[in-house]
């Protein structure tokens, strides 16, 4: 979890900062954190990852690097770059747009998986 400045962006004044319910982004003393900084947390359902385009850009970039058989820890990095920098701007935008079109299905399944 990445939210460094925090102070800086005021980020729970103006916005929720969304992430899944794995139980370690959930502990107690994370949550307790995101108090003390006065940020408000997004209710999520803990098996919809169809509802974080992120999350779709994850699979996409490791299917990628997969593809080009890194066969050490270097060779990781550099395609992990090189992968990452061919994800197009349309891409993210085509998951945001087909947001509502994912959220029906989660919706019909409690927060549970569907097959996006």
């Amino acid at each position: 979890m990445v939210v460094a400045g925090t102070g800086k962006m005021r980020l729970g004044q103006r916005f929720a900062f969304q992430q899944d319910n794995d139980p370690k982004h959930k502990a107690k003393s994370t949550m307790e954190w995101f108090k003390n900084k006065h940020i408000q947390v997004l209710e999520w359902p803990s098996q919809s990852p169809d509802l974080n385009p992120i999350e779709n850009l994850w699979k996409e970039l490791k299917t990628a690097v997969h593809k080009c058989s890194p066969s050490n820890l270097t060779e990781l990095e550099l395609f992990c770059k090189e992968e990452w920098e061919k994800m197009s701007v349309s891409r993210c935008a085509k998951l945001i747009e087909t947001y509502p079109k994912r959220l029906t299905p989660v919706i019909a399944a409690k927060g549970g998986a569907t097959k996006y």
